[in-house]
């Protein structure tokens, strides 16, 4: 990682949009290049119901942070409700999944840290990863391990 002496600033229309595997829209405000490394973060839009399947990071520190909607998280062995205003810190290497458990289209605020993982959303769309094979594959070079 190097440093970064500057404000990373990103203004409404500069953001880059991606898609979450589940089929959400991303919008990504920051990435590791541009942070030295330090973190990557994104917005994620989730229909009801809708969420990814159980999951493990390898490489980095996961924040979510509910901005609208309702969402169950599992992490390992834990069920956590969470409601508009909820953070969930999660360290590398604790299996985890959400769903959007609300009525309402929901958003969740996500940061790494260290970035890079941002990358993975960008993938997806830049391959046009329609199936779970094309997915895992990705998933696999980003250090995410599925189950």
């Amino acid at each position: 990682m190097t440093a970064f002496s500057k404000a990373v600033v990103s203004l409404p229309g500069s953001e880059r949009i991606a898609r979450h595997p589940h089929g959400g829209r991303v919008i990504i405000y920051s990435l590791a290049e541009e942070t030295g490394g330090a973190l990557g973060m994104w917005e994620t839009f989730s229909a009801p119901g809708t969420g990814p399947t159980r999951h493990t990071h390898t490489r980095e520190t996961e924040v979510f942070r509910v901005i609208v909607g309702t969402y169950r998280f599992w992490c390992g062995d834990e069920q956590i409700d969470a409601p508009v205003g909820t953070t969930i810190v999660l360290p590398p290497n604790i299996p985890h999944q959400w769903r959007n458990v609300g009525d309402v289209p929901g958003r969740m605020m996500g940061i790494v840290i260290p970035g890079g993982f941002e990358r993975f959303f960008m993938e997806l769309e830049r391959l046009g990863a329609d199936t779970p094979e094309k997915i895992i594959a990705i998933q696999e070079g980003f250090g995410l391990i599925e189950g």
